[in-house]
């Protein structure tokens, strides 16, 4: 079960990572205004989750990747409260927006796994 666990995480990121360039507008939209370098941070984050998921699926890089994973986490939060606080995601129900906030602790609960 586990293992199942590993790849569906691995394939969440890499494909969040991707929606970064595809979906690059939203993402932008999503960054606070006191971040400096919008675009740039939203392809670094992106090119970050790509990354950490395919480092996931490697034994020799895992227990690395999964911290990445809880970092990147951690970095992105004041962009889940931005949307959650901002107004500007109205064709998102609100209660899916301040959701986001206890699941990125389930998400870094869940990469802790991977870390041993």
């Amino acid at each position: 079960m586990q293992e199942i666990g590993l790849y569906i995480m691995a394939g969440f990121f890499v494909f969040a990572g991707i929606t970064h360039f595809t979906k690059k507008n939203f993402f932008m939209k999503a960054m606070p205004p006191y971040i400096p370098n919008h675009e740039e941070m939203v392809i670094l984050s992106g090119i970050a989750e790509i990354i950490l998921g395919i480092g996931l699926l490697f034994t020799q890089t895992r227990a690395l990747s999964a911290w990445g994973i809880i970092l990147l986490l951690v970095a992105v939060f004041p962009a889940n409260i931005y949307m959650a606080t901002s107004g500007k995601f109205k064709k998102i129900p609100q209660w899916m927006l301040w959701l986001r906030l206890p699941l990125q602790l389930a998400l870094m609960a869940w990469a802790y796994l991977y870390t041993k």
